[in-house]
């Protein structure tokens, strides 16, 4: 990556209220011209297409700049770099996901019990993983910065708040980082791709894990 390493977080404990992260760059807040707006929404059009004709691979800040037909140095100012440009395109269904279980119907949402909101919760984050697998590869950061971005911080937060539910006596940071681990895309791509395993032998994976780690018993 061209540009320098942001300081690394300090520790946090998960809190009571989860904190809706977004997922894209500066660019994305609203007050944001008309014509700025409407540029980004052209880049991010041609960046889907070539997603589209060549796969995640064929999208480089040199092709998305051809294809919008503005200067490369416009699309590194408005998302920073491949990544930023990668993590934009992921942002809408990132977004639904974090909508769902903020604020949708259980078990995904709130209302239903700790346990049921985890099954749920990895169950939908892998079937998003799964449809959008070569993006979310592409768009994972480098190793020193995969656990500190927000995104990751976001959804293992989330986590950790079912868990100090579920488990109150565990240690919830940890676990959830190991849940977390289960939802990785590229151990998703490995299973999913190179052991040939079907979505819902993950998803049972998963639900048996949450039964374990939550000391309860799988539904019936």
């Amino acid at each position: 990556m061209s540009a320098s390493l942001p300081p690394f977080p300090k520790h946090q404990e998960p809190t009571d209220e989860p904190v809706l992260l977004e997922l894209g760059s500066a660019a994305d807040e609203p007050c944001l011209r008309a014509d700025a707006a409407r540029n980004r929404a052209r880049l991010l059009e041609a960046a889907t297409l070539l997603v589209e004709k060549h796969g995640a691979a064929g999208v480089t800040m040199e092709a998305v700049a051809v294809a919008a037909s503005v200067g490369k140095g416009t699309v590194f100012r408005r998302f920073g770099d491949r990544t930023g440009l990668l993590m934009a395109l992921l942002d809408h269904s990132a977004k639904q996901l974090q909508a769902a279980f903020l604020s949708g119907p259980p078990p995904l949402g709130p209302g239903a019990p700790p346990v049921e909101r985890l099954r749920a919760f990895g169950c939908a984050a892998l079937r998003q993983a799964v449809d959008h697998l070569e993006l979310q590869l592409a768009a994972q950061p480098e190793p020193a910065r995969r656990y500190s971005n927000p995104p990751h911080r976001f959804l293992s937060g989330h986590v950790g708040l079912l868990l100090r539910a579920a488990v109150p006596d565990a240690d919830v940071t940890l676990l959830a980082q190991t849940l977390m681990g289960y939802l990785d895309p590229a151990l998703i791509h490995h299973l999913t791709k190179e052991c040939g395993m079907p979505l819902e032998r993950l998803e049972a994976g998963w639900i048996d894990l949450v039964a374990r780690v939550t000391r309860t018993e799988l539904p019936q």
